[in-house]
């Protein structure tokens, strides 16, 4: 009997954690919303940003310095401009973190080129403790940054965390649009 509600109770919690992670997309306003934390090397901010937030502040240099570094991958450009309505993207970024700072104009170019609007795309910026206000970093388990989420429907459809496996985070994550429905 013991085992039977044991087994009843994981179930229930991983029926709720996948119901909190599935709206929790939602939970994160579209609308800019963040902190300026104290640091002595750089801007950290933490909360919900876009790109003009980031393209506005003047020590971000890096946002658009490093868009004009090669070009995007035409695999995922491709991948991206024809699956465009059916996934969205939520980011997790330190603005101190170097990695988020190449990485994220890269996906900046990616974007770009395929046409993806930036309306489907959220921005989290993490403090240096990788925090995020209202424990988004714990509902969607994030530990490095940056983290680019594939959506759909509000579900994660897969993940690239930091440079990924093979250190392309375009090829990475057109593999993961391409096997959308």
């Amino acid at each position: 009997m013991k085992q039977l509600l044991s087994a009843t109770f994981f179930v229930l919690l991983l029926t709720a954690m996948n119901s909190l992670q599935s709206c929790s997309s939602s939970l994160i306003p579209s609308r800019p919303k963040y902190t300026i934390v104290a640091d002595t090397e750089t801007v950290v901010m933490k909360g919900v940003l876009n790109r003009a937030t980031l393209e506005k502040e003047s020590s971000f240099t890096w946002m658009t310095e490093n868009r004009k570094y090669g070009s995007a991958y035409a695999g995922a450009v491709k991948i991206f401009s024809e699956k465009k309505d059916k996934f969205t993207l939520l980011l997790f970024i330190g603005t101190w973190c170097h990695d988020s700072q190449n990485l994220l104009p890269l996906l900046y170019r990616l974007t770009d080129k395929s046409g993806f609007p930036d309306n489907k795309i959220q921005v989290v910026g993490l403090d240096r403790n990788k925090t995020a206000p209202n424990n988004w970093h714990q509902v969607w388990n994030i530990t490095n940054v940056p983290t680019f989420i594939v959506l759909q429907n509000g579900k994660e459809a897969g993940r690239v965390v930091e440079y990924g496996t093979t250190g392309s985070i375009e090829k990475e994550l057109a593999a993961i649009v391409a096997k959308l429905p």
